[in-house]
């Protein structure tokens, strides 16, 4: 075979096609495996079963996620009743030609864990004498830009929430670790040193052969034909090899996971799709050192690792090929694709930039096999909200090994004991709706997923495509007023108002702009791709945005005037009954007495078991036997499945989202504008005649029946109204119009976050989650005492036994963290008290009534177990480390009192710590 040189194929790559090269597995693992024989080649006995007629629990997908589940299955004793089907051979899907890194450093903090629980189970795989190729070689992740620096300063800033080990490092740091790179371009980098290389086909075999001793039955060449959910519980399972039925099903099909879910009756979505992912190796090459770390240089968007004395080299390019739009392969002896020199292109001159002696190795093969994606680039693992005990694992976007033991951990934990022992909800499947799983949706912006796993993860981040999908009927009039957009569950949502052109200040821009002038310096291109059509909302910046004065122009409206905010996108739910039924069961569902008068808004939590928020709601009792619902917008799915799986048979559920659209007139004038659109004089809109969370149907304009209701979401004093959608443009007119003389603004997200936040208001997805209870977060004003409902007792014995977590309010020192010139927390920054770290922030924002920035988080002991109490948290000096550095910070364990004049003549308070 003829031997090519790199540097020959960047120029001349017009003149190869994938038939020049030749490779073999082993090139691959590090070990000679015959793909045509996995399972023997391993030297491991892994009995092969025909199909049972039933089991407990069936796994689709012998791959590494479906091994380490029915390890962890075996591993707690549930091995004799599990059954693995592979359609294949084990391990001969996205597992055999994954790259092998297993990195710690990913975008959320459970992504993280799941990696850090992979990595724990794999040296544990060598202790127990099984192969498995881990090499803990530590990895550099370059910076060419000082933005990506500045991330890595985050980055390492909350590394001690997670529990990794991560160092700052610079260009001379790097040139004598890893001699071969070129750094003279480069910023800095981050070392990360218990990051790491494994042979993925080794630890999937490895996980299998010791499941199968743990009693696991696996079967082998089975194809899943479907999957019908039965009225009682069950599933029945239809073959190639005949029919199985089990009362749990785990799709854990990678690359075929969407089309498993499509088999399924009624259907489940799983919304991935693939694109073509390319890599290469070369031959062996003499200088290249055994433990020489992985390489990332991610404003290259590529990454190298040794690989048995050879290089394996990949990488993401900015815009993605879709792959396979005519319908994906049944086999993975189809699934190869053709290389495209062309698209390779730049990814390949990236990477001999980075190590230019690379040019002189000698080609192996370039391969291109596809890899699947979900629509925001994160996995997607969880309970499928369509069919109970139908768990889904998907999307690993290139991390499926690397994630592989703590996906098992977390799906034996959901199967075993109903949930995991943390909070998921960023990787849940229930954060998208059936609408994700268009197919052409999916090929639209899975191009521009593969590309974000590598560009900087700057706050707020907005995709191109895949958008007006949902927008309410005032959303081309929010966008003639200078709207600029983000997406919630598909829903365009107004963030801010800026209809100039905001001439750019040194301030608001990110660093690379200060000192670069901005751009790209990693030689990519657009691809001919073009931006969306409407104006997203954009923070390309650590530092002050660059929307910062027009959100405070909104904040001071909704203070001190009036504003309006679409509030469309907020889940809404119908429930109904012949009887008293709705009101027994929303009794046995929240937490709050929801038994109250027609036309009053009880706010509640769902519990778990536990006692964590699977819900935070608004309720409005219309009648005697109606509710209406309402749910902050990412909870959409996840609360409708929370109600659907308890409801009794005489309760009718029904997902109204998309009937209404809502609109929020707020601030101090909201009750004189509401005077003048509904003609009903001050009087009759006073405290007494309608109070705070209660609500009536009012003519609003020409408009007739507007379900109004006294509540804001942000403790500020206004009103919701709930409008059918062929009357909203017109609603929405008036209160424009008859706002002039109240000087009403347009008010979008940003303004309205900082005003809950500013009133301590803690929202669920971004302060709340599974795992917060009402004591902790200073709502147990909202526990009822009396009647049972799910997470009483938990509850009842957290009160009893004390807290270990408390949400708080701090308030950084003006004088110490300039708005202007230092860098903002953003969220997930550490916080520390006398020194030790207590916890990290949820949500933050800039307080205009405070003139200074406020952030919310919860607070615990440096051991995570001891008691917090309010008088610990009284005596501590607080600092919040913001990309490494230090700022006071004072505590608060209530909302602070806001200057007079723009409190105005309502004050709420969401959050109460008892005896504080």
């Amino acid at each position: 075979m003829q031997r090519i040189l790199l540097r020959r194929v960047l120029q001349n790559k017009d003149s190869f096609s994938s038939r020049d090269f030749s490779i073999s597995l082993a090139h691959l693992t590090g070990v000679p495996i015959d793909i045509k024989n996995l399972t023997q080649s391993s030297k491991l006995e892994i009995p092969s079963h025909s199909l049972p007629s039933d089991a407990q629990i069936v796994i689709c997908g012998g791959g590494a996620q479906g091994a380490a589940i029915a390890f962890k299955l075996a591993q707690q004793g549930y091995g004799e009743q599990t059954v693995l089907i592979e359609q294949g051979n084990l391990g001969g899907g996205s597992t055999w030609h994954s790259s092998g890194l297993i990195g710690h450093l990913r975008s959320s903090p459970v992504e993280s864990k799941l990696c850090k629980l992979s990595r724990d189970l794999y040296m544990e795989l060598e202790r127990l004498g099984y192969y498995t190729g881990w090499k803990e070689c530590g990895s550099i992740n370059l910076a060419r830009k000082k933005d990506r620096l500045a991330a890595f300063r985050k980055i390492k800033s909350s590394s001690v929430s997670r529990n990794i080990e991560c160092h700052i490092v610079t260009p001379d740091w790097i040139k004598e670790k890893c001699p071969l790179l070129r750094v003279d371009d480069l910023e800095g980098g981050l070392w990360v040193p218990q990051d790491g290389i494994a042979n993925t086909l080794e630890i999937c075999l490895s996980l299998c052969h010791l499941s199968a001793k743990g009693g696991v039955k696996i079967v082998q060449n089975c194809t899943i034909e479907s999957i019908v959910a039965q009225r009682n519980g069950s599933l029945f399972l239809e073959t190639d090899q005949g029919s199985i039925k089990c009362e749990k099903f785990v799709n854990t099909a990678g690359f075929w996971a969407r089309n498993v879910g499509l088999l399924s009756k009624p259907r489940v979505n799983v919304p991935t799709s693939p694109t073509e992912h390319y890599y290469l190796t070369t031959k062996p090459v003499s200088d290249l050192p055994f433990n020489h770390p992985v390489v990332k240089d991610l404003d290259g968007g590529v990454y190298v690792r040794e690989n048995d004395g050879r290089y394996l080299a990949g990488g993401f390019e900015p815009w993605a090929k879709p792959a396979f739009q005519d319908g994906t392969p049944e086999s993975n002896a189809t699934r190869e694709l053709p290389v495209d020199w062309d698209h390779f292109h730049t990814l390949l001159e990236n990477l001999l930039h980075r190590i230019p002696s690379m040019g002189e190795a000698h080609l192996e093969k370039l391969i291109n096999e596809p890899e699947a994606f979900s629509p925001d680039g994160e996995w997607i693992i969880g309970q499928a909200p369509e069919i109970k005990n139908y768990f889904v694992v998907g999307g690993m976007t290139s991390a499926g090994v690397g994630a592989a033991g703590g996906v098992g951990t977390v799906i034996a934990d959901y199967i075993l004991n109903g949930a995991p022992t943390f909070d998921m909800y960023n990787l849940d499947v229930q954060r998208f709706l059936g609408m994700h799983n268009n197919a052409k949706f999916l090929r639209d912006r899975v191009r521009e997923v593969p590309g974000i796993l590598y560009s900087i993860n700057y706050p707020f981040r907005e995709f191109k495509t895949g958008r007006s999908m949902r927008t309410s009927p005032i959303f081309p009039k929010m966008r003639a007023a200078g709207a600029r957009f983000n997406q919630v569950m598909g829903y365009e949502r107004a963030m801010y108002f800026q209809k100039e052109v905001v001439e750019e200040r040194n301030s608001f821009l990110g660093l690379d702009s200060l000192y670069k002038g901005g751009g790209s310096s990693s030689g990519y291109k657009s691809n001919g791709q073009k931006d969306s059509e409407i104006n997203l909302s954009k923070t390309e910046t650590f530092f002050k945005p660059q929307w910062f004065d027009s959100v405070q122009k909104e904040f001071i409206a909704s203070r001190e005037k009036v504003s309006v905010c679409d509030y469309s996108s907020f889940a809404k739910y119908d429930l109904w009954s012949s009887g008293t039924e709705v009101v027994d069961f929303l009794q046995h569902m929240c937490s709050n007495d929801v038994d109250v008068p027609i036309g009053t808004i009880v706010h509640t939590g769902m519990q778990n078991e536990k006692g964590g928020y699977e819900n935070d709601c608004s309720l409005a009792r219309l009648s005697k036997n109606r509710y209406m619902l309402m749910s902050p917008s990412v909870q959409q799915m996840k609360s409708y499945t929370w109600m659907k799986y308890h409801l009794p048979s005489n309760v009718i559920l029904q997902d109204v989202t998309s009937l209404y659209t809502a609109l929020c007139i707020m601030g101090p004038h909201s009750r004189a504008l509401l005077s003048k659109l509904t003609l009903e004089n001050l009087e009759s809109l006073d405290q007494k005649s309608f109070p705070f969370f209660t609500c009536r149907y009012m003519n609003v304009g020409c408009a007739p029946n507007i379900l109004t209701m006294n509540l804001t979401h942000t403790g500020e004093l206004g009103y919701v109204m709930y409008i059918p959608n062929e009357f909203a443009v017109h609603v929405y007119d008036t209160i424009l119009s008859e706002g002039d003389e109240f000087g009403i603004s347009q008010c979008g997200y940003y303004a309205m976050r900082a005003l809950r936040i500013e009133k301590f208001f803690a929202f669920w997805g971004q302060d709340l989650d599974s795992h917060s209870t009402p004591l902790e977060c200073g709502r147990a004003f909202r526990v009822k005492s009396n009647g049972d409902f799910i997470g009483k007792e938990a509850l009842l014995r957290q009160k009893e036994e004390g807290l270990t977590k408390l949400l708080v309010m701090l308030l950084l020192d003006p004088l110490e963290h300039d708005t202007n010139v230092d860098p903002w927390p953003w969220g997930e920054e550490p916080i520390y008290r006398n020194g030790k770290f207590v916890g990290t922030v949820t949500t933050s924002s800039f307080g205009f009534s405070l003139k200074r920035h406020v952030v919310l988080g919860f607070l615990h002991h440096d051991d995570g177990k001891s008691l917090v109490t309010q008088q610990w948290i009284r005596e501590g000096n607080y600092e919040i480390d913001i990309a490494g550095r230090l700022f006071p910070a004072h505590v608060k364990l209530n909302p602070p009192v806001l200057p007079t004049k723009v409190e105005g003549i309502y004050t709420y308070t969401p959050t109460r710590h008892s005896g504080s």
